[in-house]
């Protein structure tokens, strides 16, 4: 045991089973009272490492467990570089040094009001951000760096259920004259006004959705290795259900990547980073506003695609097989009758009530 003063503060000094310790006692003026604390501690770290009582936790930092999150992410989601996006936003919400341990229930709810109101984001987003800070704290608590994730005590917001929808021929028309509206903008160098067409990086996007029913992630990670021109198809070896597949490639498809340049390994680029794409939500949002299109997403195009193959007779295990579904059950969700086809059902029904 050792006690010492250093400019009229007290500190204590000792190890207790190759543990050292050492700190300052605040509100001692006197050795014999600093001793008496000293001893407390040294009482106080022996039954920690007995187990009689939980260690003390050190401060943690949320870019710690935003590291640990991406290292899991990068190994085990497919939708990393989606995940990145949404980890900044997080990190970006809270700050960086913020210790983990100080992030209260109360704190969550703020986030979520801010997700909602000033990101203007549905339930059903705001739920992914909380998975992921969920998943964050679980892995700081995996890694015995915290023990408590405070995302236990705070509810999910309820998700409403989304209108299953797919693109009309007369949407379509309208979507793509969206794409091609010219805007007139001012430019801040020359100060003079230049006619831009900001949402046409969809339309190559877009076709190849429609051209194929490829998944959003699937697009966007797209490499030129991946098309074989010549014999016509594209290779997704990437694939949510783990399974490599072929989709072919139409003529429409083939004419659009062939006007497309070479700026990278991947197909569809982001000028202004040289990198792919990593979110489409606000500028697809904004060209299905000026379209007039309600209630669609990206992943809806996928949908279109499954209901016009299931209008034209075409079989549900091809449908499945281009799709990508490691179920059956998956396709015939999608390939829901519409609205024509069940028209023409009833017609023969009431055919043979005529009869």
């Amino acid at each position: 045991m050792a006690v010492y003063k250093k400019k009229n503060k007290w500190y204590y000094q000792f190890m207790v089973n190759g543990e050292r310790r050492h700190g300052v006692i605040p509100g001692v003026s006197e050795k014999k009272e600093a001793e008496k604390i000293e001893n407390a501690i040294k009482i106080r770290v022996v039954q920690q490492q007995n187990g009689l009582i939980p260690k003390e936790e050190k401060n943690v930092t949320l870019s710690q467990l935003k590291n640990l999150y991406e290292n899991y992410s990068k190994t085990n989601k497919k939708s990393y570089k989606h995940d990145v996006y949404s980890l900044n936003i997080i990190v970006n919400y809270f700050g960086t040094s913020a210790i983990v341990q100080k992030i209260t229930p109360k704190k969550i709810e703020d986030f979520k009001q801010y997700l909602k109101s000033e990101r203007n984001l549905k339930n059903s987003s705001i739920n992914r951000y909380l998975e992921i800070l969920s998943k964050m704290f679980n892995l700081g608590i995996d890694n015995e760096i915290i023990r408590n994730n405070p995302l236990q005590k705070t509810a999910k917001l309820r998700e409403d259920n989304h209108k299953i929808r797919f693109l009309s021929t007369e949407e379509e028309i309208r979507l793509f004259k969206a794409i091609e509206y010219e805007h007139e903008v001012l430019d801040r160098y020359t100060r003079l006004k230049k006619i831009v067409k900001p949402y046409l990086f969809l339309k190559p996007i877009i076709i190849t959705a429609l051209q194929t029913g490829m998944r959003r992630g699937e697009i966007l990670n797209l490499k030129w290795s991946n098309i074989d021109f010549t014999y016509g198809f594209i290779e997704l070896l990437d694939t949510k259900s783990g399974k490599a597949r072929k989709v072919p490639i139409s003529d429409t498809l083939r004419d659009v990547l062939n006007s497309i340049e070479h700026q990278s390994e991947y197909v569809f680029v982001n000028p202004k980073t040289n990198k792919p794409y990593i979110d489409l939500k606000k500028s697809f949002h904004q060209v299905m506003k000026l379209a007039n299109i309600k209630n669609f997403r990206f992943h809806d195009l996928r949908h279109t695609v499954a209901t016009r193959l299931v209008e034209n007779n075409i079989d549900l295990a091809v449908i499945q097989e281009i799709l990508g579904h490691a179920h059956i059950e998956t396709t015939m969700r999608y390939a829901h009758p519409v609205p024509k086809r069940k028209l023409e059902a009833i017609d023969v029904l009431n055919s043979y009530f005529k009869k």
